[in-house]
């Protein structure tokens, strides 16, 4: 088993065909041999954060029966393909889950016996909602400003806002140098802690997801 994440930026004249594969790709996404879970995100406009769209990034996210699937696909598949073409960057993360609890459309995509990390060594860190309709202005008034405050936390290499779905579908997916530096943020952080407080009283999600992940590797480029 494997997990990937591409974090995608297309050429400024691809805006529209990436906006189209939101619908589109899913179909072709069903039959790849070896494909066991597959999301393609959009992210929001400011550094991934916010309600507007940026038309240029976008998430994939996938699980595989073995690195030889996750092989043929980011080698030889047509759809790939499609999207190597019409970018100027694609970086892409092969990733062991660590830890992970909740579920993401009914299932948890990553819940499979992996080695264990170090503790020093660099994690990434997947959260996401779906947000219930009713609390989605108390979501964005609280959340979202305090997810895109994680790109600047001390210890973090890279951070995004992804989502399946505009307002009520989000994820934030952050790259840390390691565990520790995860932690520190979590439990240290007040403003974190009262969002986290918030949602648990007042009920603000139908279905959530967190997972950790080791980084086996790495490739390709990200800003």
């Amino acid at each position: 088993m494997l997990t990937t994440l591409s974090i995608i930026t297309l050429l400024p004249d691809q805006r529209r065909w990436g906006f189209a594969q939101m619908g589109t790709a899913q179909q072709p996404l069903r039959r790849v041999a070896g494909l066991r879970f597959a999301k393609l995100l959009g992210s929001g406009a400011t550094n991934g954060f916010g309600v507007l769209p940026n038309l240029r990034r976008y998430g994939f996210m996938a699980v595989w029966e073995s690195e030889a699937a996750a092989a043929e696909f980011f080698g030889r598949h047509p759809l790939w393909q499609q999207f190597r073409e019409r970018t100027t960057d694609i970086w892409t993360a092969r990733l062991a889950p660590i830890k992970s609890h909740g579920l993401w459309d009914g299932v948890n995509p990553f819940d499979y016996a992996s080695e264990p990390a170090d503790a020093d060594a660099p994690v990434l860190v997947l959260t996401r909602a779906s947000i219930r309709l009713l609390k989605t202005p108390r979501f964005w008034r609280y959340v979202a400003p305090v997810s895109a405050t994680i790109a600047d936390a001390p210890g973090v290499r890279a951070a995004i806002g992804l989502g399946e779905m505009p307002i009520v579908r989000q994820a934030t997916v952050s790259l840390w140098d390691s565990a520790r530096a995860m932690q520190d943020y979590a439990y240290r952080s007040e403003k974190h802690k009262e969002v986290i407080r918030l949602t648990r009283q007042e009920d603000w999600y139908s279905e959530e997801m967190f997972a950790r992940f080791r980084v086996l590797s790495t490739e390709g480029a990200w800003d």
